[in-house]
Order: C-alpha cells, then sequence, then structure tokens
C-alpha cells in the first residue's frame, strides 16, 4: 500500500518525513518559510494519518519512501528533511543508499539504542504503551499524556495537538511497535558510509540529542551539527525562526 503524498511549494523538491503522532502538515513556520524556495514533498509516515493502514518497520518504511518519491520527484533526487521518527527514517533511507539524496537535514536525531537491555526495555514499553493505545481507542487522551512530557514542555499551541488527533489508535500503536526506538538494530557503525551532505540539528535543551547531533557529525563524512539555543526535541516547533535560518543556509549554501 503507497504512502499518502502532499505536495505545495515552489522549487526544487524538499522531502519532509514527520515525528511520531504528527503527520505531514505539522512543520510550523518551518514550513511555510521553505515553501518559498523548495517544493515541498509531505509524506504520512506508516501508521500515521493518510497512511494510517500502511504498517511497516523503519527499513520497510524507507523503501516506500523511496517508492513514493520516485513517483512524486522523479530520477534526479531531492533533499530530505527529517524530524524523531521521520530523522531515524531519513538516516535509513540514506544509509540504504536507493534514493538520490542531494542534502539531508535531520532534526532530534540518533543513530539508535546500543546497549541491547536497554534498547529491549523500550521495546516493552513501546509494547505496553501500544496494547493500552489499542484497548482504549483514546488518541485524544494519548496525545495529551504524550505532549505533557519534558520533550514537548512550553510548546503549547505550536505543538499542533488538533492535527495529531487526525490519526487512529491502530496506526499509532502499530507504529509505536514496528518503528519505536527500541524495535531496530542501531545505525552509528553505518554512518560512516553516508556520503550525502547532512546537517544534524538539536534543541541545547535537549541534551541527549545534543549529543547524538554532534556525535552525528563526527561520524558521517559530510556531516555538521547546529545546536539551537533552548530548542527542546521539537527545535523547529519551539524556535522557528532560528532553525528556519540554519535549514535555509544549508539548503542554499553552494
Amino acid at each position: 500500500m503507497p504512502l499518502h503524498v502532499e505536495i505545495r511549494g515552489d522549487g526544487p523538491p524538499l522531502v519532509l518525513l514527520h515525528g511520531f503522532t504528527q503527520t505531514s502538515r505539522l512543520w510550523g513556520p518551518l514550513a511555510d518559510h521553505l515553501a518559498d524556495i523548495r517544493t515541498l514533498v509531505g509524506i504520512d509516515l506508516p501508521g500515521h494519518a493518510g497512511s494510517d493502514d500502511v504498517r511497516a518497520t523503519l527499513p520497510e518504511a524507507a523503501a516506500l519512501v523511496a517508492e513514493a518519491l520516485h513517483d512524486a520527484v522523479g530520477a534526479n533526487g531531492c533533499e530530505l528533511l527529517g524530524y524523531s521518527l521521520g530523522a531515524r527514517l531519513a538516516l535509513h533511507v540514506l544509509s540504504a543508499g536507493s534514493l538520490v539524496v542531494k542534502r539531508a537535514v535531520v532534526i532530534g536525531a540518533t543513530g539508535g539504542i546500543e546497549d541491547t537491555a536497554r534498547r529491549e526495555a523500550r521495546r516493552r514499553s513501546d509494547e505496553a504503551m501500544a496494547d493500552a493505545l489499542e484497548q482504549s481507542g483514546d488518541v485524544e487522551g494519548f496525545i495529551d499524556r504524550w505532549l505533557s512530557g519534558p520533550m514537548f514542555a512550553g510548546l503549547g499551541a505550536a505543538a499542533g495537538r488538533d492535527e495529531r488527533c487526525r490519526n487512529r489508535a491502530g496506526g499509532l500503536a502499530s507504529s509505536l511497535r514496528l518503528a519505536g526506538a527500541g524495535s531496530h538494530e542501531p545505525l552509528w557503525d553505518r554512518l560512516a558510509g553516508i556520503e550525502t551532505p547532512l546537517l544534524a540539528v538539536a534543541g541545547t535543551d535537549d541534551e541527549r540529542f545534543s549529543a547524538h547531533a554532534i556525535r552525528l557529525a563526527a561520524t558521517a563524512p559530510h556531516a555538521v551539527a547546529s545546536l539551537i539555543p533552548a530548542g527542546g526535541h521539537a527545535a523547529h516547533l519551539a524556535r522557528p525562526d532560528a532553525v528556519t535560518a540554519v535549514v535555509r543556509h544549508w539548503l542554499t549554501a553552494t
């Protein structure tokens, strides 16, 4: 089953891969600022919004993204922007090498959980969360609890609660099980093979992912890191002007 794609803007194609519980429409002012220099190709990830019925692991989702983009942008390639879950998916796309990507940006990215015990604990936690969501069917309550965590503190209306509530329980549960942070082997040892110029963005308030951004920049051969002051995990929603300036510079630099 193909992934749902929405396109707007003008210019070379920039593919948007959103975070967990989000949709292809939830990029805040960042997308509005980029739409005048790029054709934005927004993809609803498996289990989300228009792709609610799609069930896929991250490697499977990477193949589906490549398939969707060959149809949407042709063989000339694109640029790639991923956030959180979408950033992990972007790294899978880049490491698979099945799509021509000219430049990439990841926000709140990680190469995965390396410790086997921690990864298994996270898998069990995600599985339990998925079970509870399916049993209750209460997407709005789940979204409220998700956004109340410290990673999203202070976002307020920028979190896009109503847009997130377009998702359904079964789809989100499948994403937790198949594409959660505990469900896959880490990618750190594959990052050295990514030749695409890569910008890793993180908010300084998100210390764990700031460290991941610095490590990504030190590992991938053509990568740099940019840390956004007081950005938090969703830096592009919390500090859209600062993130826009960094991303526009990266995409338009010669």
